[in-house]
């Protein structure tokens, strides 16, 4: 099966052969007023920061708008199919009217214009297309399959997109914020308790893991820690502080941890288990930066 290249859908919308100056004898280009186009719902992208807005507006002051945005009638109004960036950005620059191409679009193709336009520009966020893809399927109907044709992707990209959502919206916050990448999220989801995940998503955080030291991290937690947790909740005789103190000190240094007290009361000594001299040697510098 041939993959529909990615933005098709626009390009049918704005011919690619010549600048929009060129078409002004077509009947579907107009100069709107910019207070008869209202957004659209179903915008994938959330999120407009306040600087890429202000960059635009200052560019649309000194050059103009080059492409012009996409609408579609909505009533007395327009509502947009593609542009919304430029069209908040021309508010911003003061504009009284913004060039737009009026097309006839339905509902169900809205979104997926929507969609497409974001991801060929590379305005959204990973959350962001993840939420778009899970609407289209849910909106639409459609299987995982043909979003992916739809939008020009493999269908394990659509599929580990979707994943990420499953995950804590605490987590899922750090990702939309860029605080934490795909690629440490994609390593959470081998975590099953969302609890772990939280927590190795906090460690990613204030110690600046990289993506292949949080996979290691993830390894080796599931190799031992959660064995290791659910023994010590089958076990009554230890101090709940205690049992505390060795997950605080697990999550921190990425290991084992057990506490050991000695006969003599008071007494006893913290065993932290390393796999291979590179993992001793990051426990080490850890060590020696407390």
């Amino acid at each position: 099966m041939s993959r529909k290249a990615l933005g098709r859908g626009l390009s049918a919308l704005i011919a690619d052969e010549a600048p929009y100056e060129t078409s002004e004898g077509n009947n579907n280009f107009r100069e709107l007023d910019i207070d008869l186009i209202q957004p659209n719902s179903e915008q994938p992208r959330k999120n407009f920061p306040e600087a890429e807005l202000e960059e635009l507006a200052q560019s649309i002051r000194s050059n103009g708008i080059v492409q012009p945005i996409v609408v579609r009638p909505k009533g007395k109004q327009y509502q947009i199919v593609a542009g919304e960036r430029r069209w908040r950005a021309a508010q911003r620059a003061a504009l009284d009217k913004i060039p737009a191409v009026i097309r006839e679009v339905s509902d169900e193709k809205l979104l997926e214009l929507a969609l497409i336009e974001n991801i060929q520009r590379q305005d959204l966020n990973p959350i962001e297309e993840a939420r778009a893809y899970k609407k289209l399927i849910e909106n639409l109907g459609i299987t995982q399959d043909k979003v992916a044709i739809q939008v020009g992707k493999s269908r394990t990209f659509i599929t580990n997109y979707l994943r990420l959502l499953k995950l804590p919206e605490q987590v899922v916050g750090l990702v939309e914020k860029n605080k934490i990448s795909v690629g440490h999220a994609r390593a959470l989801l081998a975590l099953e308790n969302q609890r772990w995940q939280q927590d190795f998503a906090k460690d990613i955080v204030s110690s600046s893991w990289s993506v292949r030291k949080t996979e290691s991290a993830v390894r080796r937690f599931l190799k031992r820690g959660p064995k290791s947790e659910k023994s010590e909740k089958s076990s009554t005789g230890q101090d709940p502080n205690v049992k505390k103190a060795e997950t605080k000190l697990r999550r921190l240094y990425a290991t084992q941890v057990k506490i050991v007290a000695a006969a003599k009361h008071g007494s006893g000594k913290i065993e932290l288990e390393y796999y291979g001299e590179a993992d001793l040697d990051r426990i080490y510098k850890l060590l020696m930066r407390q």
